[in-house]
């Protein structure tokens, strides 16, 4: 198993999805995209996996290597490799979806529920994040911008805010708005600088929720990594 890691900005990294990897034996890979950064071919991974960060999907021309990584998803997508978008790294599989992404009426910070569908409750992967078996997950949310359902995706998750927090694409690739990899240290960090966030309050719920998010987590990474690549 080989698995490429596209990140955005250095604070926005895999966080617990690596451990993951590396229990599954997987080789790991990574760029760190900047405008000198060298981009992998799609016959050099099986996985690609695209992290956050705070520009736009617009954002080329303050961003240059934007187009290139779309162009990678797009190739990685059509050539039926397995893809893993988390935040900016959803709307990025949205946008090569030809999707729209923009603005959202307001940011979305902070241990939020959102809503599983009944194809998410039903997803081999997606359900494994659900709260007592209920279609509600409890997830960390740091986004404003958001995007529509890409023609023949499948919704998988929703919150009262945003209609589209999670998405399926064929078999294999999987858009989260939320992110599921944050643990309290790296939660921590994102809010430092953050208006308007009661830090306290939401260090207390990362104490509080975080063994069971951890552990739902890596019970949807096993589903992702292992099981589809054994059936890929």
């Amino acid at each position: 198993m080989r698995a490429h890691c596209l990140q955005h900005v250095s604070f926005e990294s895999p966080g617990s999805i690596v451990p993951l990897l590396k229990t599954a034996g997987a080789a790991i890979s990574e760029t760190l995209l900047r405008e000198d950064a060298a981009l992998p071919g799609i016959e050099d991974f099986d996985f690609l996996v695209v992290m956050g960060g705070p520009m736009s999907v617009h954002d080329e021309a303050a961003f240059a290597w934007l187009a290139p990584e779309k162009r990678l998803i797009r190739d990685a997508v059509e050539d039926e490799r397995l893809v893993l978008g988390v935040c900016l790294g959803a709307q990025m599989l949205a946008h090569v979806l030809g999707a729209k992404v923009y603005p959202g009426g307001r940011k979305e910070v902070g241990w939020h529920d959102v809503s599983l569908t009944a194809d998410g409750m039903g997803d081999p992967c997606m359900a494994k994040l659900s709260v007592a078996r209920k279609n509600i997950a409890q997830v960390f949310q740091w986004h404003g911008d958001t995007f529509d359902l890409p023609q023949d995706a499948v919704r998988l998750a929703s919150s009262e805010i945003y209609l589209n927090q999670a998405f399926r694409y064929s078999q294999g690739v999987y858009a989260l708005q939320f992110h599921i990899e944050v643990t309290p240290e790296i939660v921590r960090k994102w809010l430092t600088h953050e208006q308007g966030i009661d830090r306290a309050v939401v260090d207390a719920d990362s104490t509080r929720i975080y063994p069971v998010y951890r552990e739902r987590a890596e019970r949807f990474y096993r589903s992702f990594f292992e099981d589809s690549g054994e059936a890929d």
